[in-house]
């Protein structure tokens, strides 16, 4: 039984099996940070029993301690699955939105059941499923990659880690740094909560069928930052709004923002045109780093 790629999915399907192993192997979780209580945590040594009876019983039970909750986004055929399914520092589920490849997955891999989910990835509740941290991994449909990122970003606080493969434009888009032209609305706010790695250039020969272009693996740890240091909610806004535009000095877009905080303030035109004149005004969104960000943020507050 062979899986039909669905182009109304997005679907690519991986058929390069050193790619689907460095892929898997580019998941580190012993390095992910903890972000909640419930997550799961590397051992320690002395965390190790002395008296070699006790400990195999106790490398039982750390076993399943140990395991980082992983999940696989759009497993199709399996050829990540199969190499993640190896590994016993993970705890892995899958979510897969095509029947056909669901049907698959339980036909050609043992214990799927209970593993397997049946489901968009994009309305699943994440926050039943896993209650503390989990990483996430893929060979994610170029049709929604940039929402599974904007998904991440929700769940940040739990997720510390994702390794996944998106279409190369993509792929430099999360990862290019403030000046350049591909860079983003996805990019800062990515930036702002995790540390971006472009791993490798993934041809199209790779792919059955092949897609005309080129993916890229990236990786996102979770950064140090817990708290943003502004309003969160009107940095998305302001970045967003300001990419809007992202051709003009940021005055254009970002003037309704600054005229809600002049109605707050009971300013003047006057005043609101000085407020407007500021230097970072003229600047195009491009040219401003996260931190930047933060602090118009703070500004427009």
């Amino acid at each position: 039984m062979e899986v039909r790629a669905k182009k109304a999915l997005g679907q690519h399907f991986l058929t390069d099996q050193k790619v689907a192993r460095a892929i898997v192997d580019a998941l580190e979780v012993g390095s992910a940070p903890l972000l909640s209580p419930c997550g799961s945590r590397p051992i320690s040594p002395q965390d190790k029993p002395s008296d070699p009876a006790s400990a195999v019983r106790s490398d039982e039970r750390r076993k399943s301690f140990e395991a980082m909750p992983v999940l696989e986004v759009g497993p199709g055929m399996g050829v990540l699955t199969q190499y993640l399914l190896e590994r016993e520092d993970i705890d892995l589920k899958l979510v897969e939105i095509d029947s056909e490849s669901v049907e698959y997955l339980l036909t050609h891999f043992q214990g799927m059941q209970g593993r397997l989910m049946e489901a968009d990835f994009l309305t699943l509740p994440l926050e039943r499923i896993f209650p503390g941290d989990f990483c996430v991994i893929g060979n994610f449909p170029y049709n929604i990659s940039s929402q599974i990122f904007f998904k991440v970003l929700d769940h940040k606080d739990h997720i510390p880690q994702v390794v996944g493969m998106v279409q190369k434009e993509v792929a430099e888009r999360i990862a290019e740094k403030p000046g350049s032209k591909t860079y983003g609305i996805l990019s800062v706010l990515l930036q702002a909560w995790y540390d971006i790695e472009y791993l490798f250039t993934v041809g199209s020969g790779c792919f059955a069928p092949p897609p005309k272009v080129e993916s890229a693996v990236i990786r996102l740890r979770r950064n140090g930052r817990t708290d943003l240091g502004c309003d969160e909610k009107l940095f998305k806004t302001v970045v967003k709004t300001a990419f809007g535009q992202r051709r003009k000095m940021m005055r254009n877009p970002l003037k309704p923002l600054a005229a809600a905080k002049a109605a707050r303030k009971g300013w003047s035109a006057d005043e609101l045109q000085a407020f407007l004149a500021q230097p970072v005004f003229s600047l195009r969104p491009e040219q401003l780093s996260v931190e930047d960000f933060v602090a118009l943020t703070n500004l427009l507050d």
